[in-house]
């Protein structure tokens, strides 16, 4: 029991009170919103047969006695609390929602540790760790259904009724299952009525239950036959049964460059885990989540739940519940499938490990990464993390002996790496030759490349036609009234948008300020892109990627499955393109602008610049035919981008690690960030700046423990009508900096306007 464990009576005597309270059944529950709990309840008689551990139940709260409802999330004797709290004075439950719980006693420890971890209300865990399709039941509706009690079918044979009330009985006493009305009067050849009467009899029983309302298709793929191993391969594959067959466990950092046959070892690894009666959650990046994926798993295992966005409620329902009667052996997915309710779990994968994606950006801030490494240690099965470009926290680990590293340094049929150029677009902007945004290198490379019925690929991660729109004339910039950025100019529909809070103008034809009207559209996007490839490669069919093309459902689909046949020889696009795409016919690969993130406020600038440099140029070279990449830049020189045209990933790590380390950036450490926003840009900063202090003033005792920075403006100091500043906590070791951030933030006062958010272990700094 929660030594801080709340009343909620004031002193007012209850009026239940009984003379023996030691044979209470108490039921302690959380909220999902303030209060948070958690409370004890009393479970009241009718009551002791259904509540359990992970149920959902109705429950009086305050002195109005409102209903609302709450999680179980512990249920026991009274005996066993009286201890810490007054047994006599508790409110009972008042309902049980759940037929069965929504929470296994594993993954109610699971949301515990991230509740712990990452400083967040259990309530508000476990709506994240429940789907909202289940807890809703999305795609069921409740039904009667009648059956007979075996008191009625022993005394069958001398019960005198109607013809008709007779056969209705004796149809549904043969039935091997309960039936509904409608289905009972079918097999019995009778009307309601008789039914009716058997009802009112109490010959026939009545239980309510949830039915499926729709059907559900499951794809179904040819066979793709599995592919010869090569050495590595095998050896990778043989490393991690060793892990899978010892039952302790343990993560194991698969590192393979693109193109080494990552994705055939899962599938192996998967197999086995099979063989031996279990199940396996596979994880991966959203934007790897194509056909050729979904295709890859499910034509080798028939029974697979892929989760995706694009699922309707009532098809998430559908998919969790039959990973929860053990019906699926393989669930793939994107972060939410972590909690994936399997019963026999054997094996978890997560695939682009270093991918940002796996960061929730809204409570609770979970690393899918972090959750999956603490169910396998629960479980005592595998974790595999595989990448070609690891994240440094997790290169750190196995280099420290957290995690057993595995290499994959040749490609599979042992393809070359495809040869990468670096384009310095310094020499082509000073030439009075340039081409615009495509270099001459590379306006020849995709001519050749096209000449030879060989596809493209181009990368440029901004979307929109041009970044920004500005008046030569008296320097105004057209910016966003709601966020401190300036708004993006979209052809389509001639009109400039912000891309944080969807803030729409039309394209202004003259300057709001000075009236000139030269105004000018500066910067480009992939809007700007695709024109500029029409225009100089005509007659070539090309195709766009990006959240503005790939708004409908199966849009994203549609698109790489035309590229898949040939009917694309350009495709281009945002980061959508770099990952999960394997197209023995790409080239060429280019890479518009590799500086467009290498030079934000952020410490993992560099790591992500290498990483996506790295996947996408892995999309070009896998078949006979090799690739080349052009990788355009005004900074050539930078480590970054000079080790990813090497592939060398040992060597970026090797210098970028002392960098962090001198700085204590993870993972040479952790990392809280405090968030506070508010309308009022003197009162927000006025909190932040009390909340700086009062930070600093806890752990002023343990200053070689912690670094306080800031607080300051957000590198976007002003989002959605509200101002924002920040202040960085690092720590040397998690659970010390989760107690600070635990201790400041339980006692503060905040004013009504203002908004705080603490992220623990941060991706996103801006």
């Amino acid at each position: 029991m929660d030594k801080r464990q709340q009343s909620l009576f004031d002193g007012e005597e209850a009026p239940w009170v009984q003379d023996d309270a030691q044979d209470f059944l108490v039921a302690q529950v959380v909220f999902s919103e303030q209060p948070f709990g958690p409370y004890d309840y009393r479970v009241p008689e009718e009551c002791r047969n259904q509540v359990a551990l992970g149920k959902r139940v109705l429950v009086p709260l305050g002195r109005g006695n409102r209903t609302r409802e709450a999680y179980c999330i512990d249920v026991g004797s009274a005996a066993e609390r009286s201890a810490a709290v007054d047994m006599r004075k508790l409110k009972p439950l008042r309902k049980v929602l759940d037929r069965d719980p929504l929470l296994n006693p594993e993954m109610l420890d699971v949301a515990r540790w991230i509740s712990d971890y990452y400083v967040t209300p259990l309530g508000q865990v476990i709506e994240t760790v429940v789907p909202s399709g289940v807890r809703a039941q999305a795609g069921t509706r409740e039904v009667v259904l009648l059956d007979v009690p075996n008191a009625v079918i022993a005394k069958l044979t001398q019960l005198k009724l109607p013809p008709k009330q007779s056969s209705a009985l004796r149809a549904l006493a043969s039935s091997p299952k309960p039936l509904t009305v409608n289905e009972l009067s079918k097999r019995a050849g009778c009307t309601a009525a008789p039914i009716q009467s058997l009802r009112k009899k109490g010959l026939i029983r009545e239980t309510i239950e949830r039915i499926e309302t729709s059907e559900h298709a499951l794809d179904s793929e040819t066979d793709d036959p599995p592919k010869l191993l090569n050495e590595q391969q095998e050896g990778a594959l043989r490393q991690i049964g060793h892990s899978i067959d010892s039952g302790e466990g343990g993560t194991l950092l698969l590192h393979g460059i693109t193109g080494s046959g990552k994705t055939e070892v899962y599938i192996r690894a998967i197999q086995r885990v099979l063989h031996m009666g279990r199940q396996a959650i596979v994880l991966v990046p959203e934007i790897s989540l194509t056909p050729q994926t979904r295709r890859r798993f499910r034509s080798r295992f028939k029974r697979v739940a892929v989760m995706h966005s694009h699922l309707s409620q009532a098809e998430r329902h559908w998919h969790w519940q039959r990973i929860r009667r053990g019906e699926v052996d393989v669930v793939v997915g994107a972060r939410s499938a972590v909690f994936a309710p399997t019963p026999r779990l054997g094996l978890i994968v997560i695939d682009e490990e270093h991918d940002a994606s796996f960061k929730q950006d809204n409570i609770p801030r979970y690393h899918a990464r972090d959750v999956a490494r603490y169910r396998a240690s629960l479980s005592k099965i595998p974790l595999v993390l595989g990448s070609a470009t690891p994240s440094l926290e997790s290169w750190h680990d196995a280099a420290t002996a957290r995690s057993d590293r595995i290499s994959l340094p040749g490609r599979v049929r042992n393809l070359p790496l495809p040869e990468v150029a670096i384009v310095d677009l310094r020499d082509e902007f000073r030439s009075k030759k340039s081409w615009g945004m495509i270099s001459r290198p590379l306006a020849r490379g995709i001519q050749e490349t096209v000449a030879e019925n060989g596809q493209v690929m181009l990368l440029l991660n901004r979307r929109g036609f041009a970044t920004s729109i500005q008046c030569p004339a008296c320097g105004f910039v057209l910016n966003c009234p709601n966020c401190d950025v300036a708004l993006t100019h979209h052809r389509d529909g001639r009109k400039a948008v912000c891309h944080y809070c969807d803030y729409v103008v039309p394209e202004p034809s003259q300057c709001p300020e000075c009236l000139f009207d030269g105004i000018r559209f500066a910067g480009f996007g992939t809007q700007k892109l695709e024109e500029e490839v029409q225009k100089k490669f005509p007659g070539v069919a090309c195709l766009r990627m990006d959240s503005d093309t790939m708004r409908k459902p199966g849009s994203h689909e549609m698109a790489l499955e035309r590229f898949r046949r040939g009917e694309v020889q350009i495709l281009l696009g945002t980061q959508m393109i770099a990952k999960g795409l394997d197209f023995p016919n790409v080239m060429l690969v280019g890479v518009i602008n590799a500086d467009t993130a290498l030079h934000f406020p952020d410490f993992r600038a560099a790591e992500r610049t290498f990483g996506l440099l790295t996947q996408v140029a892995g999309r070009t070279g896998r078949g006979d035919r090799g690739g080349r990449v052009f990788v355009q830049t005004f900074t050539p020189d930078h480590n970054a981008i000079v080790l990813a045209a090497k592939h060398d990933f040992a060597a970026f790590a090797e210098q970028e690690l002392p960098v962090r380390e001198s700085l204590r950036y993870p993972p040479w450490g952790t990392m809280a960030r405090f968030v506070v926003r508010g309308p009022i840009e003197t009162q927000t900063q006025a909190f932040a700046d009390r909340l700086g202090d009062r930070i600093r003033s806890y752990v002023q005792a343990d200053a070689a423990t912690f670094r306080v920075l800031g607080p300051a403006p957000c590198p976007i100091g002003k989002l959605r009508n509200k101002f924002r500043f920040h202040l960085l906590v690092q720590g040397l070791e998690a659970q010390s900096l989760q107690t600070a951030v635990r201790a400041v933030s339980e006692s503060l006062q905040v004013p009504e306007d203002i908004q705080w958010v603490v992220d623990i272990d941060p991706l996103d700094m801006l």
